[in-house]
């Protein structure tokens, strides 16, 4: 009787197991691509800060600053947004306003775009706005 009721068991989890495997969608079953950054790849994280007491209207006009940047010619991706809203935790650091993110090919890209008189004139010209702002650069490797 012991046999049976292991027997039984043991099917019942196989069949089950079966199913949930069946029904896990492919895409979640397979290992993440690879990065379609190549090494070298620099990733130029700006975090901005912006000044206390700004109106709607100033703040909609800082976002200029990063339309300018995207005209840059050098740059190969541009993006930028808000803190998310994850879970505090003591790593986290969600103080920010802004983060924009650009990627350059090789770090001579990244050379010329911190001296393009694009990225100079409009640093200045919107400086303004910002009363904290932190670079982090990273090499893909």
């Amino acid at each position: 009787m012991k046999r049976r009721s292991f027997i039984k068991r043991t099917t019942i989890a196989g069949t089950a197991a079966a199913i949930f495997a069946s029904s896990v969608p492919e895409a979640l079953s397979q290992p993440k691509p690879e990065s379609t950054q190549t090494p070298g790849t620099i990733i130029h994280s700006v975090y901005f800060w912006l000044k206390k007491g700004l109106t709607t209207s100033e703040k909609m006009e800082f976002l200029n600053f990063f339309q300018v940047l995207k005209n840059i010619p050098i740059t190969n991706t541009l993006t930028f947004g808000k803190p998310a809203p994850t879970t505090t935790r003591e790593v986290t650091d969600n103080t920010f306003d802004y983060n924009l993110i650009i990627t350059f090919a090789t770090l001579e890209d990244i050379n010329v775009y911190e001296t393009h008189p694009d990225h100079i004139k409009a640093a200045q010209e919107y400086s303004k706005y910002w009363e904290k702002v932190q670079v982090r650069d990273t090499v893909i490797g």
